[in-house]
């Protein structure tokens, strides 16, 4: 397992280095940088321009430019923002931990709800149940992330039931931990639904085609003939036999719960590193983007892994293939 493990971490560092080769070949082709609004101020002197532009290290090749953030990034700075003349990790990591806590309960509720619904939608083929079900989820797919995220923001707005202005009120902390931790449960309840709503359908229709082609099969087949329960059926059956492909769907389901996310802290105010990100691309704050995205490709990564964690706990084959 170890060298399974290993060389499946081996894969995450590769690509790691292709993302941050990507991202700052891109930096290279855009135009302008930090400093470009600069230059349009006629009373900097170009000589200033000369020195700020050597302070920040822009007047540096690319090869160059690189190895300093490599060094930098082994020293677990990643780099260090120009706009907040700080090392962008000290940014990051309270950021990264905010977006966990819409991310990682976002997950954990759509696979709750995505597995039971989707097994028992499975069951259901060419029923009435199954048509409404496909109905719906087209509808949910067929609805962008942004409109999900304004939707929840109107909600707020009309009902004034829930908070989008951060995650906790300015004088929670001062009415103890519990007051604290609910106050945070209630700012999160929306923009947690919305990722939940923006991530289901997809999770849904997954869990209900594999299980639907497990269900098909000769040997479901002879095993229903032996009369057993329905309830046994599906989930003692046939969602063991589909779990290699919902598995490897788990790492990926990752990844569309963060892109999710990035955007819904934006446009509900939530402090992760959606607006973040968003604040440094527009002042072309280069390491801190890079950081920013960088950290997303190791979220995703960890999910990855994840899933091919379980894949080998619960697939003898890829044991016996090693």
């Amino acid at each position: 397992m170890i060298r399974y493990l290993a060389r499946r971490a081996a894969h995450g560092l590769l690509m790691l280095f292709g993302v941050s080769i990507l991202l700052f070949l891109l930096f290279q082709a855009a135009p302008g940088d930090f400093l470009s609004e600069a230059k349009l101020n006629s009373q900097i002197s170009p000589g200033t321009m000369a020195q700020l532009r050597a302070q920040y290290g822009l007047d540096q090749s690319l090869p160059i430019r690189y190895w300093q953030w490599a060094k930098s990034s082994v020293r677990g700075e990643f780099g260090y923002s120009f706009s907040y003349n700080a090392p962008a990790a000290s940014l990051l990591w309270p950021r990264a931990r905010n977006t966990l806590l819409l991310s990682v309960p976002a997950l954990i509720i759509s696979w709750l709800i995505a597995l039971p619904l989707g097994v028992l939608v499975a069951g259901w083929k060419g029923k009435w149940a199954d048509r409404l079900f496909s109905g719906g989820t087209s509808t949910l797919l067929a609805l962008p992330d942004v409109l999900i995220a304004l939707l929840a923001l109107l909600i707020a707005l009309k009902t004034g039931m829930f908070p989008v202005d951060g995650m906790t009120a300015i004088n929670a902390q001062d009415e103890g931990w519990w007051a604290w931790l609910r106050d945070l449960g209630w700012h999160m309840l929306l923009p947690v639904a919305a990722l939940v709503v923006g991530s289901l359908a997809i999770i849904l229709r997954h869990v209900r085609n594999s299980v639907g082609e497990v269900l098909e099969s000769s040997y479901m087949r002879a095993t229903e003939g032996h009369g057993l329960p329905r309830y046994k059926l599906l989930f003692g059956y046939a969602l063991p036999a589909a779990a290699n492909p919902l598995i490897s769907l788990f790492g990926l389901s990752v990844a569309v719960l963060l892109s999710g996310s990035l955007l819904i802290e934006v446009v509900m105010s939530w402090p992760g590193i959606g607006p973040l990100l968003l604040e440094a691309i527009l002042a072309r704050d280069l390491f801190l983007v890079i950081g920013a995205v960088m950290l997303s490709t190791v979220f995703l990564i960890v999910g990855n892994l994840l899933g091919d964690v379980l894949l080998y706990a619960f697939d003898p084959r890829i044991r016996r293939g090693l």
